[in-house]
């Protein structure tokens, strides 16, 4: 049976893949898009939309227990995790078959199944009634990632879990360990340690979420002690002896080992490149630690053969990978993209206090051997903040002092999530500090902290 021809084949439904198959759809190609399990890929079903749906409850459930502090009263103040966890893979179902109904608004040609590259431009796919063989001259591969797992500390579903085995819990931890402070790490931390587990937290680097400016990492750390979790920084999990309903973890600190006892693990050590399999080596792709290598426009070197999002390496976000299918979807259609600017790509993490940034931390900055200028404002100075009674929190602002460039943008506290994609367009728009001092921010909103945070680094900050 002859292969069916498309002008693009992308294998994988992500947020990369199916964002890049609707931009070429719409720039009037013939489109095949490949799946092996879901559309909407992890983001929509394992990751980041089931999570926050999760991290919602527990905000809720949180807030039912300050209702006092608002004049309000609730009692008898409990939760049903099953419950929770129906709710929120409900919202990834709901997704998942928007993405089912956009491909076929869009007219892409949907094919279930396990692709294989079997020579340049043929893409092999293994369904469930047998194998179909597609062929285009461009194909785009978003197969993703998935958890690492590190010698020792394997998931087995039961007592060490990965996110997957998190996001459908078979049971509410009573003593967790997460292993890893980024973002997966500390989201699952956050979310377990409000309903209630005896949580603790190990890094191995020398601070929690590492990838963060040092003030915001270290204020999200005091607000999570305050909480009652328990952080070893510098620390690494050496071994984890498992025995019925229990395990014992080796955590060695600063030179000891200790063994504690836990009855659940979450391993969230970072991820590897789905790269197995897609017959990728034969064809000449480069791949470096599980991650296909790239050009800034996402090209492998091999003519008409591209990869975006995850398997193409950092930073490891949704919005990331779904640019780069634009990007990629336009560039085959004849166009003339601009690359991805990587500095200006915010990442966010939604614990409790949410964290968010764009570009250059401080000692980045200063490594970069830039003059800066530093500009922070507290929550406590602001109107909206304290009527939310969520005072806790800063905005930090990173300033080249030459040229007033806007170097970075780092935000702790209720809701900076939404903030700061205002500091994102400003570095996307190349805007200076003149111009973010004269815009006008709405009152009363918490938006106006990121104008006193620039403000003050220039001594001008008014209301604190």
């Amino acid at each position: 049976m002859p292969a069916k021809s498309f002008d693009v084949i992308v294998i994988g439904a992500g947020p990369g893949g199916y964002v890049s198959a609707i931009r070429a759809a719409q720039l009037g190609l013939n489109v095949a898009i490949v799946e092996r399990e879901n559309l909407g890929g992890i983001c929509l079903n394992w990751g980041c939309i089931p999570t926050k749906a999760m991290l919602r409850s527990a905000e809720v459930f949180h807030l039912m227990h300050r209702a006092k502090e608002f004049g309000l009263k609730a009692e008898g103040i409990g939760y049903d995790l099953d419950a929770v966890v129906k709710r929120s893979r409900g919202v990834a179902k709901q997704l998942s078959s928007g993405v089912a109904h956009l491909m076929k608004k869009n007219k892409v040609t949907v094919v279930m199944g396990a692709a294989t590259l079997s020579a340049p431009g043929r893409v092999s796919v293994r369904t469930d009634t047998g194998t179909e063989d597609l062929q285009a001259a461009s194909i785009v591969i978003a197969t993703g990632a998935r958890a690492r797992e590190l010698p020792g500390l394997e998931a087995d579903g039961d007592l060490v879990w990965t996110y997957r085995h998190a996001l459908q819990p078979k049971r509410m931890p009573k003593k967790l360990l997460v292993i890893g402070s980024g973002a997966i790490g500390i989201e699952f931390a956050s979310f377990f340690n409000t309903l209630g587990a005896d949580t603790t937290v190990v890094e191995v680097m020398d601070r929690i979420l590492p990838v963060e400016d040092a003030e915001i990492s270290a204020f999200a750390k005091k607000q999570f002690l305050k909480q009652g979790m328990k952080i070893l920084e510098g620390a690494t999990v050496r071994k984890l002896d498992r025995a019925p309903g229990k395990v014992s973890a080796h955590i060695e600190s600063g030179g000891k080992t200790e063994v504690t006892e836990f009855d659940t693990v979450i391993s969230a050590v970072g991820i590897v490149g789905n790269v197995e399999g897609l017959g990728l080596e034969a064809l000449g792709v480069r791949i470096d630690r599980t991650h296909v290598v790239t050009d800034e426009f996402c090209r492998t070197g091999v003519p008409g053969l591209y990869a975006i999002g995850d398997i193409a390496g950092a930073p490891w976000l949704a919005h990331k990978a779904s640019h780069e299918g634009v990007m990629v979807a336009e560039l085959i259609a004849g166009g003339h993209p601009h690359p991805i600017k990587p500095g200006s790509i915010a990442g966010c993490t939604y614990c409790q206090p949410q964290v968010a940034s764009v570009g250059l931390t401080e000692a980045r900055a200063r490594e970069k051997g830039y003059e800066v200028k530093v500009g922070r404002f507290p929550f406590i100075g602001n109107g909206k903040a304290i009527a939310l009674g969520e005072a806790e929190g800063f905005v930090k602002t990173v300033f080249d002092a030459k040229t007033g460039e806007l170097l970075g943008a780092h935000m702790v506290g209720a809701e900076v999530t939404e903030l700061i994609q205002g500091f994102v367009i400003g570095r996307a728009l190349e805007t200076t500090e003149a111009d973010l001092m004269e815009t006008i921010f709405p009152h009363p909103t918490l938006s106006e902290m990121m104008h006193e945070s620039v403000l003050d680094a220039y001594g001008r900050a008014l209301h604190f």
